[in-house]
């Protein structure tokens, strides 16, 4: 099969799955986009306090990815099974400490996020529904990232329509029908993970039924190979907690400005998760082939699915730049009827056409890096992005509003992210080197 025809296979699914995560967000900001702008905010800031805590422990999927990748490439059935095995032990773990540690984390992020005391009473309400999903995200996490590195992007494209599915008609049904407003829509959030969940263990004892025969819980005293999962995912752990530090710290600026500025920026910000999660589908191909290439040590297939993984982003990243610079307003309307929402938005909306441009090479790379199970490339990649991101906001705060230097130094996040793991790959011999 040729490179460009598995590169299709893999990220096609995974555009299909990765868009109706943000439709999923975009629905809950819809069944409150008619009610106030301080709404809107609490369903933008509650999301952002559980992207702050679940992001954070998403190298569950993307180290996993990695690691069966690379031993499905080297036809290591022993291995494959131990990582599945790690994964999920582990997710049951980190979910168990935020169940118990949920209050001081909410007080924790409210402070950090600057909630405000008019939206607080709602961002209380969905924290404390939503994060009863934790076990069930988590082990998700790693049961999606074993299906990716399995070379599998049908089983996540199902998993990921049916929890999405799900948890748009029953917060639809919990809004309207219930008048449960922010409460029914983190709940139907629950209700779908855990229906997920199901369904994600339903094909594996189905469809992978070999590899469970295979289960024996002492191959997890193996120090080595547990030392390598934990070290791996410490790294992508810290890189995670630098991209959420930097759409935090947006959130934060955003709050600071008011209400009407923060309902925009939410909003906005659904523009940028439709464009992350459609390029990710190529993201997530270049992860699962780098992996199985590397792992195999076919180097020449390697250099092309990398190649052709970049073209095919930045394609997809011309499409999402056109609709947004051609057909913005009208979105913006989809999203809410508030006036004042959509004219603040407005004046932001050229952004949402320059990001695609300098960030899709970012989150292609991303994907490069996790094949190569490179997480201490991808950690120091966003630590000099972060200071940048930083830096560049107060630099142009004092020659532009705050919020146009708070889009422009996302912007330049994102470039810097891509020029850097650029370097990195093209010294790859020095900078790339497999934790």
């Amino acid at each position: 099969m040729s490179i460009n025809k598995e590169i299709l296979r893999l990220a096609i699914p995974n555009i299909l799955s990765n868009i109706s995560i943000p439709l999923l967000s975009t629905v809950d900001t819809v069944l409150v986009g008619n009610l106030s702008a301080s709404h809107i905010g609490a369903v933008g800031l509650g999301a952002m306090i559980f992207n702050f805590i679940y992001w954070n422990f998403g190298f569950l999927r993307m180290g996993t990815t990695g690691l069966t990748a690379q031993s499905f490439g080297k036809s290591d059935d022993i291995a494959i099974t131990e990582t599945l095995s790690r994964a999920l032990i582990l997710a049951l773990i980190l979910a168990l400490i935020i169940l118990l540690l949920q209050s001081p984390l909410l007080s924790l992020l409210s402070w950090f996020l600057n909630v405000d005391g008019s939206v607080q009473t709602f961002v209380n309400e969905y924290f404390f529904t939503r994060v009863w999903a934790a076990p069930a995200t988590f082990m998700l996490y790693g049961l999606l990232g074993w299906y990716f590195g399995m070379q599998n992007a049908i089983i996540p494209l199902i998993l990921t329509l049916i929890i999405n599915v799900a948890n748009i008609i029953v917060s639809w049904v919990l809004v309207k029908h219930f008048n449960m407003d922010v409460k029914g829509v983190a709940l139907g959030t629950v209700v779908a993970q855990y229906l997920g969940l199901l369904f994600a263990f339903l094909f594996l004892f189905t469809k992978y039924r070999k590899y469970m025969t295979l289960l024996n819980f002492k191959i997890l005293d193996k120090l080595a190979g547990l030392k390598t999962f934990l070290k791996i995912n410490t790294n992508i752990f810290i890189r995670t907690m630098c991209l959420t530090i930097a759409f935090g710290f947006f959130y934060s600026i955003s709050a600071k400005s008011g209400a009407a500025i923060l309902a925009s920026n939410v909003i906005l910000l659904q523009f940028t998760n439709w464009m992350s999660y459609g390029i990710d589908g190529f993201a997530y191909a270049s992860e699962s082939l780098v992996g199985k290439y590397y792992g195999a040590k076919d180097a020449t297939r390697l250099k092309k699915s990398i190649q052709y993984s970049l073209v095919w982003g930045f394609v997809l990243a011309l499409i999402y730049s056109f609709c947004y610079y051609f057909f913005g307003f009208e979105l913006l309307s989809v999203f809410t009827n508030q006036m004042d929402v959509i004219e603040t938005a407005g004046h932001y909306l050229s952004w949402m056409a320059i990001l695609p441009i300098v960030g899709f090479g970012s989150y292609i790379w991303d994907g490069v890096f996790i094949g190569f199970t490179a997480g201490k490339a991808m950690r120091n990649s966003m630590l000099i992005s972060l200071g940048a991101y930083i830096l560049s906001f107060y630099i142009f705060k004092n020659n532009l509003d705050a919020i146009n230097a708070l889009w422009l130094s996302l912007s330049i996040f994102l470039l810097v992210r891509g020029f850097v793991q650029t370097y990195m790959y093209l010294f790859k011999e020095k900078y790339l080197v497999t934790d």
